[in-house]
Parts: C-alpha cells; structure tokens; sequence
C-alpha cells in the first residue's frame, strides 16, 4: 500500500508518509500496519552509529504495539469507526518512523546524521507521541484482546506521552570534536590525525571507500541545497562536512579498497540499462523524457516543469492517481535522474539540463562553500604536493587517483591544486609504467586543464610531449582518451594550437584514434581536432594525415548521432578552405551529406550539414550547387531549419537558399554562368 521512496532519492530526513485512503478495509489496513512493524522490528539488529539509544526505545514501542496488533480481529461488520482512524493514524506514524529509522542506518550518512543528533532525537520524540495520540482514540474496552495485551496498549499510551528522548552523551561528545575539528580548519591548523581517527572510528568509517561513501552523499546534498534557491540553510555545514571527509580520505586511508565494487556496481548499471527504454524515463505528463525528475508523497515521479505547470494550473492532486495531495513537496529523484543520464550516455541520447541549474552548479564550484571546507582544501593540496614529490609509487598512485577525484567538478580544488604545482609531479609520472598510475595522472591532467592557470604550466613544464605521446602510446585506453581530451583543453589557447600541431606526433595520433579507438575515444579525438582546427596552419596537416576518407567513412559506418554530428563539425571546418573542399568532394560526399541532413535528428547534426554544404557551394562553384539544386528534398529540409533551427543555423540555411535561387534563377532565363561567392568551380567527382 505504502511505496519505500528510500531507494527512489528520498532525501534524508524528509518522511513523505502517505495516509491510508477512507475507502481501505479494516483488514487491509491492520496487515499492512503488521508488516510496517514488521519492518521497524527488523532494524533492531542493523548498525547504528548514532542515535543507537533513542533508536532502540523507538522499536521497543513498536514491538510492543506489534503484539497487540497480531491479536486484533477486524472481521466482524461492525467496527468502531474510532478504531480505523487510530489504525490510520498508527499506519502514518510507523512510516515516517521507519523511514527515519533507514537514515539512522542508513550507510554514506553517518556524518550527517551525527551532526542531525538533535534533531533526530526531537522527530523520535514527536512520532512517539503521535502514537500516543493514535492509542487515545482507540476503544480498548470495546476491543477482544486478552487483559494483558490492553494493559501493554495502556503502557504504551502512558510511557508516549512523557517520552523523553535526549541526544546520547557520547553523540554529543563525538559531535564537539567534529565541530573542534572544522575550526582548526578554519584556522589553517591541521588537525590530530588520532582526534580524526576516534571520530571515524565512532562513526564506524574504517575504509576508504566507506569514506568515499560519506563525501559522494554529502556532494548530492550539497547539490539538492543548490537547487533550493530560496533557503540554503544547511550549505556551510555540509561544505564544511564534505572538506573534512575529503581531507580524511586522502590522509587517513593508505588503501583504495573500492575498485572491485566499482566493477560490480558498474556490471549491474550496465545490465540494469540494459533492459530500460525510454518509456520507462517519460514524465506520464508531458510523455517527454524527464530532465529533472521530482517524486510526489504518493510515490509517483514526474518531471519538475510538468508537475509545477500542473499546480499552477490549480490542481491539488496526483496527475496518475487523482489523490488528493496533503503535502505538494517534491522530492529530487536522485537515482533516477542519474540512470537517465547513464542511458542516454550510452544510447547517444542528449538530454539538456535546464540552464538555471547548470549555472547555479558552476558556482557552486567557484567557492569552497565555507572557511572549514576553504582551510581543508588548502591543507589537503600541501599534503598532495608533498605526496607526488617524495612518496613511494603506491603513495603517488593514490593521490594522482586522490586529485583525479577532487578536480573532477571544482573549479575551487583544480586552483588550490593548481596553486601548489601539483602539474609537474603528475606530469612525470605520465612515464609510468604502471598503467593506473598512468591514467589516473593523465585524468588528474585533463581536469586540471580546465584551470586558467594550469595550460601554461603544463607547456612551461614541456608537458606536450608527454602528452601527445599518451596519447599515441597510452598503456591503457582510457589514458589515450584522457590525453587526447588534454590536448582539447590546453588547444583553448591559439599559440599551443600551433605549438601541438607542429609537434609531428600529435595529429597523426589523433587521427589513429579516430580510426583505431573506441566512440568515447573517436569522441576525444573529434573534439582535439575540432580545437587545432581553429589554427588555420593545422589545416593542411589533417589533410595530410588522411583525415577526409576517414571521417566520411564514420559518417556511414557509426551507429552514434554524437559520432556523426562531431564528423560533420570537422568536416565543415575542414571545407572553408579550398583545400578542404577539393579533398572532401574528390571523395563523392555531396549525396551522403544530403543524405545526413534529410535523416539526422540531432539539430546540431542538421546545422554542421548546412555548413559543409554552404562551404563547398562558396568553394567548389557552380558543379557543386548544380548537383545540390537536384536534389528534390534539399529545399524542405533547408525551410524546415529556418524555422526551427538556431539563429546561426537559420542563417546558414538562408545564405545556401539565396544561392540556390539565385542559380535557379539564372538558369531559368538562360545564363549559363551563375556568380557566386569565390566561384572556383571546382570539379565534383
């Protein structure tokens, strides 16, 4: 009757309890309120790391009203009303009491819930009160249960209303060293390491990937207090939180212990996406695939426009259900939002983020967040650099892996590692021949260069050989394609453009790639030589290096819109000069780039289409448009773009049209010699 929204994203500590409905049987009702119990009884014998007392005497409780809930009949016809609504009001209470009692074991929040003690003790304290109020309007006297089960009801309802429950001694005392901790951080000071250690020992936090844990649960809050424009209350101290965690993970653990979890969990996302479509992603109101996918108190999920535009159209109930809603909150579903972008991830599917979010997470990752998070961070990028210039290979393998994470979304952490020269030491260990040392280097590299600072220090450092040459020679694949997305980064910058393309490795690597790699590898590699293409000087060497036939050859051969959308990108660049031009058409592509244009479903797809072709109308003459004013379907599609396209593919649309008529034109009325542009009129093979 009641859907667990734990594994749907619940956020912790929310309780969207749902009230049974008037219309349930009395039977029904008392099975599922036996099971819910059933449940809370359960958690009896999982971990508390906090809570642990006031938890316990919470299921006590429950138990107790469990045995009287096992004796009561509710078949005969004539049940007092009184009892259905005491039952109801129990089947709310044990919900949310269950629900709470998931966060107080739940693992990857035991931090929080430490810092929540207090509050945790006060939602205790009210729900077993609320059962209190449920037992007041129970007939017991009515009720055939044996003596002693009513006066266990009685004990129950009398211990309920003086319930007292207080924060442990012992989570209090754990919890000043947390905030002790926070202010030398503050301070610039670091912390006991054995201080550290008695905290995530308490917490039971004795591995790194139990840590690792904490700061991925604490990075979603962070990200969920973001969204919440208006009231990000809990943002310092969950910055704060992340910073300690993150500097304990790197400092205290000497093992990564999660690679074969990795493995397993990723084995079954894999398999898991394996059997989804997109039906099982579309919003049951707008039948579109849900870009922010947000979970009513009736357990249904709906994306956040759709159901937003539903309220403020004045409906108070659940679009799928018609329910009433006694609550309009609206819980991210953080699960499913993360399986939507693994599958469109892996089915080429693009699925664009609302811009006010993606603004709002870039920065949030400017700023640290709070002056504990700033000082840890700092202390933390000290320890690292120490740790690439003097550590032993593990050491240094471990933090390369260390800064790999940290940079991976913070622009905060890529400046203060940045700062500390960590760019030099990864860039050596580039020449390990340990294969992960070698990828986690290069991934630590390529987010590092996204930094202002870092691309300067990288070719200062001659980090461009050892770049380009992990690239060609790479022990991995994924370092390859790491190396080969760098090059993208540092290309940002026109004179490295001309100093990669003149390094003679470097494009004939890429272009290995595109041929030899795998799609996120193709996909690397398109986006580098898409970078150096914006140095004219690099044209004729991609030229040279074969890059034509090869591109064209993805253009009918990959399965990815992605793939040929990044292939026409190129291409399109490739043809503004003539060089290009003469080289793409030499190679008969005019029919399959109209071919594309006609089929493709990706509007960056049409656009890089409209440009090649514009492209090779300007440079290849009158052959070229006499071949395209041919073909029966071009002129629709290119209306079509005018209408629905960007601005700047609606401009290229208009200047191929205007060349289009303006031929037909001249055709018509006897010309034989068409003006165009540049008009080379070159020969189409």
């Amino acid at each position: 009757m009641t859907k667990k929204l734990y594994g749907l994203g619940r956020r912790v500590l929310t309780f969207p309890a749902v009230h049974p409905c008037e219309s349930i049987s009395p039977s029904t009702l008392l099975i599922s309120l036996i099971d819910l119990a059933h449940d809370i009884c359960t958690y009896k014998s999982e971990f508390f790391s906090t809570n642990k007392r006031n938890a316990l005497k919470a299921i006590r409780q429950v138990h107790n009203l469990l045995i009287f809930l096992e004796e009561l009949r509710v078949e005969s016809a004539d049940i007092p009303g009184s009892l259905v609504i005491s039952l109801s009001e129990l089947h709310l209470t044990f919900q949310r009491i269950r629900y709470l009692l998931e966060d107080c074991t739940r693992e990857g929040a035991r931090l929080w819930m430490l810092m929540k003690s207090d509050r945790v003790s006060n939602q205790l304290r009210l729900f077993i009160r609320a059962i209190g109020t449920a037992l007041d309007v129970l007939p017991l006297a009515a009720i055939d249960v044996s003596s002693e089960v009513k006066e266990l009801v009685d004990l129950v309802m009398r211990q309920a209303r003086k319930a007292i429950f207080e924060t442990d001694p012992d989570d209090k005392r754990v919890l000043n060293d947390v905030i002790r901790i926070l202010g030398r951080f503050e301070d610039g000071i670091r912390p006991d390491k054995s201080e550290v250690k008695r905290v995530l020992d308490y917490l039971g936090i004795t591995k790194w990937s139990q840590c690792n844990q904490e700061v991925k649960f604490l990075d979603s809050e962070i990200t969920i207090e973001y969204l919440n424009v208006d009231k990000r209350s809990e943002l310092a101290l969950l910055s704060s939180l992340m910073g300690f965690l993150s500097y304990c993970k790197c400092i205290m653990f000497d093992l990564v212990d999660n690679e074969a979890s990795q493995q397993v969990s990723k084995k079954c996302c894999n398999n898991m996406l394996g059997g989804l479509t997109p039906d099982d992603f579309t919003c049951p109101i707008s039948l579109e695939i849900m870009k922010d996918p947000v979970t009513l108190s009736t357990g249904h999920t709906y994306d956040r426009a759709s159901i937003l535009k539903w309220f403020r159209a004045g409906n108070s109930t659940c679009p799928k259900t018609g329910e009433r809603l006694q609550s309009k909150e609206l819980l991210v579903n953080l699960v499913l939002k993360r399986i939507i972008q693994d599958w469109s991830v892996d089915n080429g599917v693009s699925i664009a983020e609302e811009s006010g979010h993606k603004n709002r997470d870039i920065t949030r990752t400017v700023l640290a967040g709070s002056l504990a998070a700033e000082g840890a961070m700092k202390l933390l990028a000290n320890f690292i650099s120490d740790r690439l210039l003097e550590g032993t290979s593990e050491e240094k393998n471990k933090v390369a892996y260390e800064v790999r994470l940290l940079t991976k979304s913070s622009i905060f952490n890529r400046s203060c590692l940045v700062e500390v020269g960590c760019i030099p030491s990864l860039l050596k260990l580039l020449s390990s021949k340990d294969s992960s040392t070698q990828e986690n280097a290069i991934a630590a590299l390529l987010n590092l260069s996204k930094h202002c600072k870092s691309k300067s220090m990288v070719v200062e450092s001659g980090g461009l050989d050892f770049i380009v040459d992990m690239v060609k020679k790479g022990l991995k694949v994924e370092a390859r394609q790491h190396a080969a997305a760098t090059l993208f980064y540092i290309a940002s910058i026109e004179e490295y453009r001309k100093l990669i393309g003149e390094n003679p490795e470097a494009i004939p690597a890429l272009v290995d790639m595109v041929r030899d790699g795998t799609d996120r590898s193709k996909k690397n590699a398109l986006v580098a030589i898409f970078g150096l293409l914006m140095h004219s000087g690099n044209h004729w060497r991609f030229l040279a290096a074969g890059a034509v036939p090869l591109l064209l050859n993805l253009l009918t051969s990959s399965d990815s819109e992605e793939l040929i959308t990044d292939s026409l990108a190129v291409l399109a660049t490739l043809a503004e000069k003539l060089d290009g031009t003469i080289a793409i058409l030499h190679h008969g592509a005019l029919d399959m780039i109209m071919k594309i244009l006609d089929s493709c479903t990706s509007r960056a797809g049409k656009e890089y289409c409209v440009s090649l072709l514009l492209a090779l109308c300007i440079n290849g003459g009158a052959n070229v448009v006499a071949l395209l004013v041919k073909s029966p379907s071009l002129m629709g599609s290119l209306y079509s773009l005018l209408s629905q396209g960007s601005s700047r593919a609606s401009k290229k649309a208009s200047a191929l049209i205007r060349i289009l008529h303006e031929f037909y034109e001249r055709h018509s009325s006897g010309s034989t010699t068409p003006v165009l542009p540049q008009d080379r009129s070159v020969h189409v093979w």
